[in-house]
């Protein structure tokens, strides 16, 4: 069943979008910030911290980065308002990353200290492996303005990650310390540069973790992944790591009772929201990294048939 769940899977980004649609509902809150809000209240109602992220990247004009910009600035405006217990993730690339280095920076110092008004906080988002140095840079500037307020996503399954940690060691204070989402990785990366085998991708995700913890960083142990967590919660054992030191994060849609089973442990969790009309590459993306969900939309379009 797997082969075939992983054929109708790499098919089914081809068909319209309509049909993916079908399978995008379940990992994306809506198309509108109103159903962000929804999805966002719904998720703090049951004991979860959310972060909210506006679907779109990799655009052709700095036109579009201004106007991603402005929408980012209203929604922070329209989650303060509705008093959701949340923050904000970016994707440099939707601003101008691979565009204009220098307007990237502008429009993405705009929207963080919008959030920074109300003492929230930014999350720069990793994208592909041409945006991890311009990524990374990009932190660098942005903590230097804000150091208490924006963070960064590190991806285990890039062979460089460790280093890029430790490269990153000299911004890291007490007072305000480096803070980080470590996930696994999910772009379709060569493997000169990344992990490609199941077991090796987790070996050096719990190796990152571990220099996250020993080190004071502020980790967001991304993952659905159960051995992952089990490791996670040694090593915060290990460390002895106060419960407001660290966080673990999952994706809205994804493994629901997992994510219930952490809370009822004590553990703090924050649900990945995004919506937004530009979701077909965010859902494509979603479809190859679960094959098994195929199956459901399959099923979905018979019972619809």
């Amino acid at each position: 069943m797997m082969w075939f769940n992983k054929m109708i899977a790499s098919f089914l980004p081809h068909m319209p979008k309509n049909l993916v649609w079908i399978f995008s509902k379940r990992y994306i809150a809506g198309r509108t910030i109103n159903d962000a809000v929804r999805v966002a209240k719904q998720l703090n109602a049951e004991g979860y911290m959310v972060t909210i992220d506006l679907l779109g990247e990799f655009i052709s004009d700095l036109k579009e980065a201004e106007k991603n910009r402005d929408q980012y600035l209203h929604i922070i405006e329209t989650i303060q308002k509705n008093k959701i217990d949340g923050n904000y993730s970016l994707k440099p690339s939707m601003f101008g990353l691979l565009l204009d280095e220098e307007a990237c920076y502008k429009n993405m110092h705009k929207i963080i200290a919008k959030a920074v008004s109300f003492n929230n906080f930014v999350r720069i988002d990793m994208e592909d492996s041409s945006c991890v140095d311009r990524e990374i840079k990009l932190f660098r500037r942005l903590k230097k303005d804000f150091p208490g307020n924006v963070g960064l996503v590190m991806q285990a399954y890039m062979r460089r990650t460790l280093n890029d940690l430790k490269s990153m060691k000299d911004m890291h204070s007490k007072e305000n310390p480096l803070n980080f989402r470590l996930c696994k990785g999910i772009y379709v990366e060569p493997e000169e540069i990344a992990y490609k085998k199941y077991e090796e991708i987790n070996q050096h995700y719990l190796e990152d973790l571990e220099y996250i913890l020993k080190n004071g960083f502020y980790p967001g142990i991304a993952t659905h992944d159960v051995p992952l967590i089990e490791g996670a919660y040694k090593l915060l054992e290990k460390y002895k790591v106060p419960k407001d030191r660290y966080e673990f994060q999952m994706l809205y849609g994804v493994t629901p009772n997992l994510r219930k089973s952490i809370i009822e442990k004590g553990h703090r969790l924050r649900v990945y929201v995004p919506f937004g009309e530009d979701w077909f590459p965010y859902s494509t993306r979603r479809l190859k990294e679960n094959p098994k969900v195929a199956s459901d939309i399959m099923k979905a379009l018979f019972i619809r048939g």
